[in-house]
């Protein structure tokens, strides 16, 4: 198959790009290459790991023998985030060493893969996945290979987080996101609005088993409300305090805890004393499942697990202070101009939260306006690149849409 002046030809070769800090990559670029496979299943689309084409760069490894995600992943599951914003610029500063480096090894990788779209779903490298693939371009004397950036935040963090000022399309799941884009100088033909975040399709499908059979085979009383207790793929230690007040409170509610891969904070769990039913889980790709038993979710402002959360109509419960990643903080005031949710300063007050959020007349309220909010954006984005890359042939399929 290959690309000529005039548009694509069969089966093309769509690169997603994503890297493992934090986990909400991978999970964004696997639910989007699982959906292209189902609505064009002749696309040959690849999975690729950044880390893995730029693993010579990472100094970070061979200064510590810890890989650069390693590191972050680390920060996260100890909570050591406050100060992120001093930890961004530090970061900012060593890519922008790096990239000199960088571009001729991308440059040299998209010339041997010779891909007909690539899609970043990552911040910070853009620039240097741009300028690789135009230098790749120029080597092979062909026309300019499509890129797209799908924002994985509700907004950016400029400068240099997601948008850059380059001939690339960027597809935004917020209107401030859309609104930063024009901000940063791209013409409106290459900015892109989805009706929201990526969520993996499992979160749409109907429950296969029984609500109340679920919940008792939990340990839960199928009468008594859930809350959904997670941070991410590694836990965090507010979980522990979450219990504990829960506890102290006297709620009348129960709890299931999803404590990712950390495992001693799962130990720390069952051993407390807790007098509410509750259930402890590691790491499980069965999320929509247990968020299908619950109803309200509590954890830290991902734009992954808050979606996900909405898309499964529960209220959100989250905490905003020194602690809170700089880039997640708009996140804590889309959710009160949401009216979805509820933003604490401190999870020391979880108890009210949880009282205000199972209030009946609050309830209806919040889902009322989580309806509102209906993200369809996984069903949306394979028409969506298919129109990048048939616009990169002089062929426009659909027009580009910038949404309220």
């Amino acid at each position: 198959m290959t690309r000529g002046e005039t548009g694509l030809k069969s089966a093309p070769r769509v690169d997603l790009i994503y890297i493992d800090a934090g986990g909400g990559h991978r999970a964004a670029a696997s639910a989007l290459g699982a959906m292209l496979a189902r609505q064009h299943p002749a696309w040959q689309v690849t999975l690729i790991n950044l880390r893995d084409v730029l693993e010579p760069l990472d100094f970070i490894q061979r200064l510590t023998g810890v890989r650069v995600e390693g590191f972050y992943n680390g920060l996260l599951k100890s909570n050591l985030t406050a100060g992120s914003g001093a930890m961004l610029r530090i970061l900012h500063l060593l890519v922008r060493r790096l990239h000199p480096k960088m571009v001729p090894v991308l440059a040299a990788h998209w010339a041997a893969r010779r891909p007909d779209l690539v899609v970043s779903l990552i911040p910070h490298f853009n620039r240097a996945i741009f300028e690789g693939l135009r230098g790749a371009d120029t080597s092979l004397g062909r026309p300019a290979t499509p890129m797209a950036t799908i924002l994985t935040d509700l907004a950016d963090y400029p400068p240099h987080f997601w948008i850059e000022r380059q001939e690339q399309f960027v597809i935004c799941g917020s209107a401030a996101a859309t609104q930063q884009a024009l901000a940063a100088g791209l013409p409106p033909e290459l900015i892109l609005r989805t009706s929201g975040m990526i969520v993996r399709p499992e979160f749409y499908e109907p429950p296969t088993d029984s609500r109340i059979t679920a919940r008792r085979a939990l340990g839960l009383d199928p009468e008594q409300p859930v809350g959904l207790v997670m941070f991410g793929g590694f836990g965090s230690r507010r979980m522990e305090l979450i219990a504990k007040r829960v506890a102290d409170a006297g709620l009348k509610t129960q709890l299931i805890f999803l404590c990712g891969r950390n495992q001693e904070l799962r130990e720390r769990l069952a051993a407390l004393d807790l007098p509410y039913p509750h259930h402890i889980e590691g790491f499980t790709s069965a999320i929509p499942r247990f968020m299908r038993l619950a109803d309200f979710f509590v954890g830290k402002p991902g734009p992954g697990s808050i979606s996900e959360a909405l898309v499964m109509g529960l209220p959100i419960i989250v905490e905003r202070n020194a602690l809170t990643m700089v880039h997640e903080r708009f996140n804590t005031d889309w959710i009160l101009r949401q009216g979805v949710g509820v933003v604490l300063k401190s999870f020391g007050a979880i108890d009210q939260a949880i009282a205000r959020v199972l209030d009946p007349e609050h309830l209806a309220a919040f889902r009322s306006r989580i309806r509102a909010t209906e993200n369809r954006a996984i069903f949306e984005l394979p028409a969506m690149l298919d129109d990048v890359m048939a616009a990169a042939g002089g062929v426009r399929r659909s027009a580009v849409k910038l949404g309220a």
